[in-house]
């Protein structure tokens, strides 16, 4: 009489759990997806290596051809022929000339 009573809760319980695994399931799939953190400030007035480095979306230390392939991707999406703003197109290629040691103390003209 017993054997029936626990067999029928164990039948219970395991209902229970899946009932709320279908649901947890269910709400991980409805999610939106994890989408990259990018920089949300402005630029600063004086560009430094951590601003360049954000942009270009690499670390500080980095090799050069790093830097080179970083600022390729970035301004294939950026470039002002291809509907993109010429203001970031000059703010990447001011990154790039800092990572890359070019020129320290140039800002951009704008």
């Amino acid at each position: 009489m017993v054997v029936p009573l626990i067999a029928g809760a164990a039948i219970a319980a395991t209902a229970v759990a899946g009932k709320y695994g279908i649901q947890a399931w269910q709400a991980f799939k409805a999610r939106p997806p994890r989408l990259r953190k990018f920089y949300e400030g402005g630029f600063q007035h004086k560009m430094t290596r951590r601003e360049a480095a954000l942009i270009l979306g690499v670390r500080e230390s980095v090799a050069l051809e790093k830097v080179k392939e970083a600022h390729r991707r970035v301004m294939i999406a950026n470039h002002p022929d291809a509907g993109g703003s010429h203001y970031l197109a000059s703010k990447i290629n001011e990154a790039k000339d800092l990572m890359l040691g070019k020129s320290e103390n140039s800002s951009s003209p704008f």
